[in-house]
């Protein structure tokens, strides 16, 4: 018997090389009825009969491993697997099989990947190895001030990267603080030069710019800077920022253009504002600063900016880090608002307007809930009051693809639209979760199942995230309303304790501030659906516990297991008391 590789190697030939390729059996009357289908249409097939050929059972475990499909017929059209009878019987009914076999034209590329963000990227990578010709079209539109920026998308220039360095500078600066109390003499005038950090930062992402033109060209991964827009399902238009037009066809499109900061329809808000795209490239430092929001983004550009020394006013409409577990936004924003960052709520932004130029001096105005005005004067003012998909400009309504009415595309479980060639990944997605890891996952898994015959989804429940605030907050899976929602109240039980971390104590900062959770579903033998923690490192913390849940851990799993002393992260294997309890969660020490 051949190898497993030899076997799998045998099987991608046939269909590689094949328009219908059937595996089939002499004596199954189910093959029969697809061969006289494909016979009626008038369609050449190869069919490959496996009760015929000595190595027959081999080739049918190894369709089992390739498509998770045992039985016969296995049919493949184009390379992709549609399945068995009933498949190819549906699909003709409601024309998709003849679609599928007319897709047999010359395009210039298997696929074209637009939008070169993390998601984008790594689909074109994985499609690549995989044998295709894929091409990836991205391009950055300058902001109203005309930022711009390199290939990578919104995480790696705009967003995650420089968002946390600037964050470590202010962990950085706190820990200079704190320093004093374990016998550094440090000295009491320290400073904090904006352009010192800004170009080292800088520097950095220009190197991972690089690196990502090096990995596509590495790949044969055709890259252009262009804006790409949609012609027909299997074309598109491209206009380089010389104006250079040129038209590429392929077979299927992933679209992953991401997402762009929405600013307020204010007077001056554009002409004096900026958002997180500018931010980080900023020229000059950004002073006493106003952020207009309270989005991830804005708490934690907030902190930073806070933590490097500046005086930070942050403008809340209603609640905190919407869609997040409320009992742990409430704890940030405490502990934000204690360590001196001023917290205007409930309250919008009216008008903005430009006090002298030559100066970034500002006179904002707001109103509060019950209509009184809230004015006052800052340097920067930065609004993150959301993120809008980039989706209105790049004529997904000529090839009809479905959004919704925020400009989302809407798309199945297996990231298709409703268009049979037009995928979708990131953070354009309909009820997805807006982080680079989800999307560089969707990007590999979506490749693999559209070229490499994998049945494999992209899990968006069960998934670890950090906001990187002053206090961080490291969260896995359900927030407590959503479990409540989804569980029952009955259903659910919450296990916490508050705790004060070794290294604070020392340096005497606050006790129990820190805080954990964990949500279990008690019919399931208490699994853990909800992780949730405050604290230093949170994101460190939060990490390996992600691994535990997907694999259904339990609260006894957690209980069972030894903990690392003295660590944040031993809280999760020693907490014994319920919130239905009401018993007290203070800690005095480690």
């Amino acid at each position: 018997m051949p190898p497993v590789g030899g076997l799998k190697a045998e099987v991608m030939d046939h269909v590689e090389k094949n328009q219908v390729m059937i595996f089939s059996k002499t004596t199954c009357p189910f093959c029969t009825k697809v061969k006289e289908l494909f016979n009626s249409m008038g369609q050449e097939c190869k069919v490959l009969e496996l009760d015929k050929i000595a190595n027959g059972p081999d080739i049918q475990n190894t369709l089992l491993e390739v498509t998770g499909q045992k039985t016969v017929p296995n049919v493949f059209i184009n390379g992709k697997h549609l399945g068995g009878c009933d498949d190819t019987l549906k699909a003709h009914k409601n024309g998709s099989l003849q679609a599928m076999l007319q897709d047999a034209t010359n395009y210039d590329y298997d696929l074209i990947v637009i939008g070169g963000g993390s998601g984008g990227l790594a689909a074109s990578k994985e499609a690549a190895s995989l044998g295709k010709s894929v091409a990836v079209f991205d391009f950055v539109k300058p902001t109203p001030i005309g930022t711009t920026w390199g290939l990578g998308g919104t995480c790696v220039n705009v967003g995650c990267i420089p968002k946390k360095l600037m964050h470590q500078a202010a962990i950085l600066g706190h820990s200079l603080a704190d320093a004093r109390h374990f016998g550094w003499i440090v000295p009491e005038n320290i400073q904090h030069n904006w352009e010192t950090m800004r170009n080292a930062i800088q520097d950095y992402i220009g190197s991972l710019n690089w690196g990502y033109r090096v990995q596509l060209r590495d790949k044969k991964v055709d890259y252009q800077n262009a804006f790409a827009e949609f012609v027909d399902k299997h074309t598109i238009k491209a206009v380089n920022k010389k104006g250079k037009e040129v038209t590429k066809t392929a077979r299927d499109f992933i679209v992953a253009v991401g997402e762009r900061p929405r600013y307020p329809d204010i007077p001056g808000a554009q002409e004096y504002g900026i958002t997180s795209d500018d931010l980080f490239s900023l020229s000059y430092c950004p002073g006493k600063t106003l952020l207009v929001g309270a989005s991830y983004v804005s708490l934690e550009c907030g902190g930073f900016l806070h933590g490097i020394g500046l005086d930070v006013t942050i403008m809340v409409r209603s609640i905190l880090l919407r869609g997040f577990d409320q009992q742990m936004a409430d704890k940030i924003g405490d502990y934000m608002e204690a360590n001196g960052i001023n917290f205007v709520r409930p309250c919008v932004p009216t008008k903005r307007y430009l006090l002298t130029t030559g100066s970034q001096n500002t006179k904002v105005y707001g109103k509060y809930s019950d209509g009184t005005e809230y004015s006052d004067t800052f340097n920067t003012v930065i609004f993150a009051i959301g993120r809008d998909p980039v989706t209105s400009n790049i004529g997904l309504d000529k090839v009809g693809v479905n959004l919704n009415k925020n400009g989302k595309v809407i798309a199945n479980e297996a990231e298709a639209t409703n268009v049979s060639n037009i995928y979708a990944i990131g953070d354009i997605l309909e009820g997805k979760l807006e982080l680079t890891p989800v999307a560089i996952q969707a990007g590999k898994l979506l490749a693999r199942r559209l070229y490499n015959n994998s049945k494999v989804l992209t899990d968006y429940v069960n998934v670890a995230t950090t906001v990187f605030t002053p206090l961080e907050y490291g969260a896995i899976g359900y927030s407590e309303e959503a479990a409540i929602e989804k569980f029952g109240e009955d259903n659910i039980e919450v296990y916490h304790t508050n705790f004060w971390p070794l290294e604070w104590t020392v340096a005497k900062r606050a006790e129990n501030i820190c805080y954990a959770k964990i949500i279990c579903h008690i019919p399931d033998k208490e699994r853990v659906v909800g992780f949730h923690v405050c604290g230093p490192d949170a994101g460190e913390i939060t990490q390996g516990y992600a691994l535990g849940m997907r694999l259904g851990a339990t609260k006894k799993d957690f209980d069972d297991t030894i903990g690392i002393h003295p660590t944040c992260s031993e809280q999760f294997t020693t907490m014994n008391v319920t919130k239905r309890s009401g018993k007290t969660i203070n800690q005095s020490g480690c």
